[in-house]
């Protein structure tokens, strides 16, 4: 039975206490299996990829998704407590939320509905797809030797489709629902350290707003017609009848926009959507939002335009009344990282590949697979924390920093050099690799998707 490396398996050893003895070495060989495998991440390429295709035994690592006993759960919040103290040790936790559409058809995929596909669809074409819906949350730190801000997935959670709640007698918990529970979990396993979440225009609602915010600061985008209020004023001595909840209206922010008398403020953005140095004008005001029959919230709007008007004006809110509008700013914009994570996990881990079909390994396999890619930037970061770390460069492309891919090639080389190469004592440059791998190679390369 193939073992992992000294080094990594001491970064695993937390993980170790939510298994059982035998399952958490079926789960070393998995994990190994994945990290190495080309292409799909079927079982049986997983298998394939260390050479275990001959196993008969092989229906127990089909087990340890479908029936063994263990805690997706437990297992994000052991990958949190490893990623914090190694990337965000000291101040804010700034969470990034989405959800994603993971591409399946079938009969026995119960929980699938047909969703608008985001990557496809545009403001003038839509597209839909079928598949299941995976709202994650993402921890958005500076990787140093990436010289940018990473999205590490660390928990997924499953928001099946109302027609599948139907079906199966249960209430249906929309996005809004399941993020608001994601976050106040959240806050549980890590009561003393400020949450920071940015997520996108979807999650602009008053009632989510009241909900996360003794727990969290939300980030997101706000409509341009919100209806905005002033503070109710204080009640006059012997005043008769209810207490007022908010105060006279206030000019909608698409009115502020065209406005003469509003104040703009020049900043120069260091990073804005891929760009260095960009100039930005900005305005910013605090409010109560509210709508008739929900409890007013109280938001600080920032109003963002373009002085060469390039993109038109947009506006974000804040549930912090006293953050600074350019810090504001420069946490959502980090928000885009999301998408680049969900793009990754999918070209290089094989999401959307895997064919698992019972209800318990579906909800397993995907959210293994994404806290798969933090996991590998957590196994990549010592080597690549180097003076000059291991970069795959080519004459028609010249990077100066690695990429995910570099840190996955660095970790499937530390497993096949645990696993299978050999150095000659007298002549160091020579190393020997067994005839046995070279045909296991050959295989696996030709039959690679």
């Amino acid at each position: 039975m193939p073992t992992l490396p000294p080094d990594i398996m001491t970064i695993l050893a937390p993980f170790a206490p939510a298994f059982s003895r035998p399952i958490w070495r079926r789960v070393q060989v998995l994990l190994m299996g994945t990290i190495l495998a080309p292409g799909q991440r079927m079982m049986t390429s997983v298998l394939r990829a260390l050479g275990l295709e001959h196993l008969s035994s092989f229906g127990t690592y089909h087990r340890v998704l479908s029936r063994a006993v263990w805690s997706s759960l437990a297992l994000s919040r052991i990958l949190l407590g490893l990623l914090i103290p190694t990337f965000a040790p000291t101040g804010p936790l700034l969470i990034g939320i989405d959800e994603t559409i993971e591409r399946r058809r079938g009969a026995k995929i119960t929980a699938k509905g047909i969703y608008r596909d985001p990557v496809r669809s545009s403001h003038s074409h839509f597209v839909k797809a079928s598949g299941l819906r995976w709202i994650c949350l993402m921890l958005l730190v500076p990787i140093p030797w990436a010289d940018r801000v990473w999205a590490l997935p660390f928990l997924t959670v499953l928001a099946p489709s109302e027609r599948a709640n139907a079906e199966r007698g249960r209430r249906h918990k929309t996005i809004i629902d399941w993020a608001r529970q994601m976050i106040r979990l959240l806050h549980r396993w890590h009561p003393h350290r400020q949450l920071i979440i940015v997520a996108d225009s979807e999650y602009a609602a008053i009632d989510f707003l009241n909900a996360v915010r003794p727990v969290a600061t939300l980030i997101t985008r706000l409509r341009l017609d919100a209806r905005l209020f002033a503070p109710a004023p204080p009640r006059r001595p012997g005043q008769m009848g209810r207490p007022r909840i908010v105060g006279a209206r206030l000019p909608a922010l698409a009115a502020r926009v065209l406005d003469s008398t509003t104040v703009w403020t020049s900043i120069t953005m260091p990073r804005w959507y891929g760009e260095r140095d960009r100039s930005l004008e900005i305005a910013s005001d605090t409010a109560l939002w509210y709508h008739p029959g929900l409890p007013p919230v109280p938001i600080r709007w920032v109003l963002i335009r373009d002085p060469h008007d390039a993109f038109s004006a947009q506006a974000l809110l804040c549930t912090d009344l006293e953050a600074d509008p350019e810090q504001l700013i420069t946490w959502f914009t980090q928000r885009w990282q999301l998408e680049v994570t969900f793009h990754e996990v999918r070209a290089h881990l094989g999401v959307e590949t895997q064919r698992q079909w019972t209800d318990l390994a579906i909800l397993r396999t995907t959210p293994a697979l994404l806290g798969l890619f933090s996991l590998v930037t957590l196994l990549a970061h010592a080597r690549l924390s180097a003076p000059a770390p291991p970069v795959r460069q080519a004459a028609w492309y010249r990077k100066s920093t690695p990429s995910f891919l570099d840190a996955i090639a660095l970790v499937r080389q530390d497993l096949w050099t645990h696993l299978t190469f050999y150095t000659s004592d007298r002549e160091t440059d020579m190393v020997k690799v067994p005839r046995a791998l070279v045909n296991h190679w050959s295989e696996l390369l030709c039959y690679a998707a």
